[in-house]
């Protein structure tokens, strides 16, 4: 064979390699997205329809079944100036908020501390601390109503034990949203026990190891080593609380359907009532793009914030 054949021969196979490599690629990307279409077309149909759906639906006036009317901003103008009520569920749900946000990580950090201590038994005990955030909402809510129940409740039956005449609970527009951010405390304490937990078994023992060196005492290890370096946690379970506890629903939906009086009349219930009670889908898409706004943003301030308080080692 002449070394020109040879040469052509090499200029053929290049060109013929590379475009064998290029057919086995769109293969391998055809079988790809084969394997993940059904995701896909489930993301696109139930998650990205509707939110297009709903911008053009806060446009409008619109009950969900005639056809829509378009309004502009009419609708986002009459939540801030015609609506007493919009007004008042926010701060409901602000005030749901500060409240259970604190607890629910300062009992699930005290309870990670417990359980991460070699003590016999305590895989126990981190199961039944957890169980309730994996339990239907719907069910506690109803096993709590019961409970608060003024008359033959369980709560007031054991404060008469000790001479204590008990509050209305849920019928008192006092004590309605204390009940109900009692109950989803105590739902929800297992998430940050666990989050906590996890952060508590991968810190660094040289740092404990050198604090005991110097004579710090168990309160100094747990203010300036063991809070410091769970900071990333604290991060991650201030953003994912928020964003639960501005969207909560089940348990108020169960136990006080928003009463006494509004009292308990959250954001998230203002909208559902909106959409399905007086058929205003129009009114209450305006209402899911606030809270949307507002979610991003506090989202985004406590990202922006990290740097002053977050620590990462």
């Amino acid at each position: 064979m002449s070394m020109a054949t040879i040469t052509m021969a090499r200029d053929t196979a290049g060109p013929i390699r590379r475009a064998e490599i290029r057919r086995a690629r769109r293969k391998q990307n055809l079988t790809g997205w084969l394997f993940i279409s059904p995701i896909v077309v489930g993301v696109v149909a139930f998650q990205f329809f509707p939110i297009l759906v709903s911008i053009g639906a806060s446009l409008t006036d619109w009950n969900g079944i005639s056809a829509p009317r378009f309004v502009g901003l009419h609708n986002f103008a009459d939540l801030f100036g015609n609506d007493p009520l919009f007004v008042q569920t926010f701060k409901n749900t602000v005030y749901f908020t500060l409240a259970s946000i604190p607890l629910t990580i300062g009992i699930g950090l005290v309870l990670a501390l417990l359980c991460a201590r070699p003590i016999r038994g305590v895989a126990f005990f981190r199961t039944a601390y957890f169980a309730p955030y994996v339990t239907n909402v719907v069910a506690i809510g109803f096993v709590w109503f019961w409970f608060f129940q003024p008359d033959d409740g369980v709560i007031n039956g054991l404060l008469n034990q000790l001479g204590i005449h008990g509050p209305q609970w849920l019928s008192s527009s006092s004590w309605a949203m204390p009940a109900v951010i009692m109950v989803s405390v105590w739902q929800g304490i297992g998430y940050p026990m666990i989050i906590l937990l996890a952060g508590l078994q991968g810190l660094p023992s040289e740092f404990y190891e050198s604090a005991k060196l110097d004579g710090a005492s168990a309160g100094q290890r747990l203010r300036f080593i063991t809070l410091p370096l769970l900071t990333p946690h604290f991060l991650f379970l201030l953003i994912t609380q928020f964003i639960s506890s501005f969207q909560v629903f089940g348990l108020i939906y169960v136990m006080t359907k928003g009463g006494p009086g509004h009292a308990t009349s959250v954001y998230i219930f203002n909208i559902y009532q909106n959409a399905f009670s007086y058929g205003k889908v129009g009114y209450a898409s305006a209402m899911a793009w606030i809270l949307f706004v507002v979610i991003a943003a506090v989202t985004y301030l406590q990202w922006k914030l990290q740097k002053r308080w977050v620590f990462y080692t």
